[in-house]
């Protein structure tokens, strides 16, 4: 049996970025006619791998997994090629990617196509159009990490050049470690990039699995899939009383999620009867900086 196509699955967000990242290079060089930078879909059977590539050893089991994930998402990060002058393309960057794509069965796959001596000029037009498109959560953690692996740029260069601090980097480059079925669900905007990140904090894949269809179904809150997640994760001990808690108040909990999203990080709102309290978390000096600053006590 031919191998069934599936769809690469690249957002029409990341593929915009892309296209209109390459369009720029093609404009500035004013080689649109000549073989600029472009980006297509090309059938894999055209592309040849790269004799030069120096790693030869690539884990099966990580391979197998990452084209599994290939059949249920698609290929979000696109492979670079550069033109043959016998005909067809050699593999530039993402023979990990290539491989697996063929082990999924994709018989088309995304690529961008230039010359190689362009690289640098096209990780600077991505840096600068990264704020022109509208990305979706997982898009955005793809070409994060596409600039990262692929183009060579640094997670400060990253940072200052999108302004946004390293620990907001990681925390959405940590999507991609989300189960395929979890990250489809994120990609289609079902689950928001809150709940997502909330999702990681569970060290068991089929946990995630099952949290997440939870939030589907219940309509759960970001606070309240933290909440269950800690619960999840917490060690179990020994049937004790307890004293009964305290029913949770409601403007406690929406002030909570709110102030949550304003500064991306977890705030957690206590009222008490006269008096209360708020406790704002931070992942390390920079993101305590960010804040600050979003604070106006920077």
């Amino acid at each position: 049996m031919a191998p069934q196509k599936h769809a690469t699955g690249l957002g029409r967000g990341l593929g915009e970025l892309f296209q209109q990242t390459t369009g720029d290079i093609d404009r500035i060089r004013g080689d649109e006619l000549t073989g600029g930078s472009h980006y297509r879909e090309l059938p894999i059977e055209v592309i040849t791998p790269n004799p030069q590539q120096p790693r030869t050893v690539f884990d099966e089991d990580q391979l197998a997994e990452l084209a599994e994930s290939i059949k249920q998402v698609g290929l979000l990060q696109p492979i670079v090629v550069r033109p043959l002058e016998t005909g067809g393309y050699e593999l530039v960057m993402g023979e990990r990617r290539f491989r697996a794509a063929r082990q999924a069965g994709l018989t088309t796959i995304p690529a961008i196509i230039r010359p190689t001596e362009s690289g640098d000029m096209l990780r600077n037009a991505l840096l600068e159009n990264i704020h022109r498109v509208q990305l979706n959560p997982l898009e955005e953690a793809a070409a994060y990490q596409q600039l990262l692996s692929d183009f060579g740029c640094t997670h400060d260069e990253l940072a200052q050049r999108i302004q946004k601090s390293r620990p907001q980097i990681s925390n959405t480059i940590r999507l991609l470690k989300l189960p395929p079925a979890v990250q489809k669900r994120v990609a289609a905007g079902v689950l928001s990039a809150g709940h997502a990140r909330a999702l990681l904090g569970l060290s068991d894949q089929q946990a995630m699995e099952r949290l997440a269809q939870r939030i589907v179904a219940e309509g759960m809150s970001v606070r309240a899939a933290e909440e269950a997640v800690v619960l999840h994760e917490a060690p179990e001990e020994p049937a004790v009383r307890r004293p009964r808690p305290k029913r949770e108040d409601p403007r406690a909990a929406e002030l909570s999620a709110a102030l949550s999203d304003r500064y991306d990080t977890r705030v957690t709102v206590h009222m008490g009867e006269k008096r209360g309290r708020i406790v704002i978390e931070y992942a390390g000096d920079e993101d305590l900086d960010r804040i600050l600053g979003l604070l106006g006590a920077g």
